[in-house]
């Protein structure tokens, strides 16, 4: 299977599914501080923009209906005026009348938006949880990977370990017996005369090294 008809099957997959709002979460930084985030930037901007354009439309939609309602208001009594003849009163129900008209003319631009952006911002989150699952996913391959393999090294060098750890003792052993026996043959005499020259006992390991290093 490809990635793209992974990407697919995972699209299929979260449909209809809650995703919280990845950008919004102070863990999911946390998370990307770990796997890296460099992939995941233009789908992160493009989420934290439909979010503050959904703020935006959300808070002025607001103001809106607030100044439509005032303006709503002022027309009884500016029409009362009017009828009685006051041009003033007149002219600002004209231009309540308009500003109404625009009013319901930007209300019907942001009702648009406002059913759209949410299901905008659904898209974007889930690509993004997309992108963020495949880049951990990928991440924790390769981390599994490496783990495999400096385990197999670990296990390799305490075997290599074990083995030089036997070869030492096993030469130390052989020095130990070669000393003795050039003891018992040659004598302590002429095999002191040589230890004056290759010092055995330090340098090969001898029974008395220890000593002779700590004098």
């Amino acid at each position: 299977m490809t990635g793209i008809e992974k990407a697919d099957l995972f699209r299929e997959a979260l449909k209809g599914k809650n995703v919280p709002i990845l950008t919004l979460d102070p863990k999911w930084y946390r998370l990307l501080d770990r796997v890296g985030n460099e992939d995941v930037k233009e789908l992160e901007k493009k989420l934290n923009d439909l979010l503050k354009r959904q703020g935006k439309v959300h808070t002025e939609t607001g103001e809106i209906k607030k100044i439509k309602k005032r303006l709503m208001e002022e027309m009884v009594p500016l029409a009362d005026e009017a009828r009685g003849g006051g041009e003033e009163a007149e002219k600002k129900l004209e231009e309540n009348k308009r500003l109404i008209a625009e009013c319901n003319e930007k209300l019907e631009s942001y009702s648009d938006e406002e059913l759209d952006l949410p299901v905008r911002i659904d898209e974007v989150n889930k690509e993004l949880l997309l992108v963020t699952m495949e880049h951990c996913y990928e991440t924790m391959q390769e981390n599994t990977d490496e783990i495999e393999a400096l385990g197999k090294w670990v296990a390799d060098v305490r075997v290599e370990l074990k083995k030089n750890l036997i070869r030492k003792q096993e030469k130390e052993v052989k020095n130990h017996e070669i000393y003795s026996y050039m003891h018992d043959i040659f004598g302590a005499g002429v095999v002191d005369l040589f230890d004056l020259k290759y010092d055995p006992e330090s340098r090969f390991g001898g029974k008395n090294a220890g000593k002779k290093e700590e004098n």
